[in-house]
């Protein structure tokens, strides 16, 4: 394969777009935005099992067999922005449990964690001016009790 260094911008962008279209074609990606959210949507459903909720479904992303309501969320660490605050979430009473995943540049798993909804309200913030709450995925809250470690399930099936 040849560099990248080598190609064009056009070739770049190009290659960039056929790249997402292919993951939609794999059904991985289902919007046309960044991919970590859609991402992280296809990792948890895959590794647990999961319904995922059409894109219009509000509060949350799937659903489980038991009828567990879950809000998925991605945040990539990339070189240049170390930032572990995930997408605005709007309701945190509309979800059950918070599926969270950190990945590297690379978009493979850094952690992943099961996060009830309680644990979630009462480690963010209400910030007013966007009518939501602002919660940072911090190494600390995989000690806090109830808090499951789900890495290790992402990982299994990040390869498909």
């Amino acid at each position: 394969m040849d560099s990248l260094a080598s190609r064009s911008i056009a070739e770049l962008l190009s290659l960039h777009a056929a790249t997402m279209e292919e993951l939609r074609a794999r059904n991985v990606l289902r919007s046309a935005n960044n991919p970590t959210g859609d991402l992280a949507e296809y990792l948890f459903c895959a590794a647990f099992g999961w319904d995922q909720e059409n894109n219009s479904a509000k509060a949350f992303d799937a659903t489980g067999a038991d009828g567990t309501r879950y809000q998925i969320k991605g945040r990539r660490i990339h070189r240049r922005n170390g930032s572990r605050q995930l997408s605005a979430i709007r309701d945190p009473d509309g979800f059950d449990i918070l599926a969270a995943v950190l990945f590297d540049d690379d978009f493979r798993t850094l952690r992943a964690a099961l996060i009830p909804a309680r644990i979630v309200r009462d480690h963010s913030k209400f910030i007013a001016h966007t009518n939501s709450h602002k919660f940072l995925l911090r190494d600390a809250i995989w000690n806090v009790i109830g808090v499951i470690d789900a890495s290790e399930r992402l990982r299994a099936v990040e390869g498909l």
